[in-house]
């Protein structure tokens, strides 16, 4: 899942355009917009170099400024694009491009910044998304097998798999789906004289007969 706190409703507007794009480039499922910043916690970090030259001998107090900001205050700069502040009695204006908005980790979550936009992905794997993905794996094996059997697109199929208790879930959960993707009629859990199939950290016999 990737969840997005959108700035506004024209950046949003926009990711929606490529949302299913986004989802097949990455794999993933899911891509939620979640009303303001409340899930997460950001920082401002301030471009030293270039505001030097810009605030002179005001940068110690900007930067302080800067730092200080409320999560509300931040929000108002990536959606405005800059920020006034009173510093020693004189407004300075600091500009979204002066300083580098950054997010902090949250517990299961990978957070990344570019400019405006922040992108938080759920790094968490369910037994649900681990079966998921074994039932994938389990498809393109034998999607394998029957290119290199010579099978017509077409052919139905009978799949047996030796007994593994990593694909034993999988096919329990989502054997149907297995099934219709690979066009089988059957998908039997038994000990078979089939081709060995190495995943990461298993071999596998899968034996699959046409009908």
């Amino acid at each position: 899942q990737i969840m997005i706190p959108a700035v506004d409703e024209e950046q949003q507007k926009h990711i929606e355009a490529v949302k299913d794009l986004i989802l097949s480039e990455v794999n993933v499922k899911e891509l939620q917009f979640v009303e303001g910043q409340g899930i997460l916690v950001k920082k401002v970090k301030c471009n030293f170099r270039t505001m030097g030259k810009k605030f002179g001998k005001l940068m110690k107090a900007i930067a302080a400024e800067m730092s200080a900001l409320d999560q509300d205050e931040i929000s108002q700069l990536e959606t405005e694009g800059s920020i006034t502040l009173d510093i020693e009695g004189e407004q300075v204006v600091v500009d979204l491009s002066d300083v580098e908005i950054v997010s902090e980790d949250i517990p299961g979550w990978l957070v990344s910044n570019e400019g405006n936009l922040t992108v938080a992905l759920d790094v968490e794997i369910t037994e649900e998304l681990r079966q998921e993905g074994m039932a994938r794996e389990l498809i393109n094996r034998i999607q394998n097998i029957r290119k290199d059997s010579g099978f017509e697109i077409t052919d139905r199929i009978i799949v047996t798999l030796a007994p593994n208790e990593n694909t034993d879930k999988a096919v329990e959960s989502f054997g149907e789906y297995i099934a219709s993707q690979v066009l089988a009629d059957k998908i039997i859990i038994s000990d078979n004289d089939g081709q060995e199939v190495d995943f990461d950290n298993f071999l596998l016999n899968i034996k699959v007969e046409k009908v």
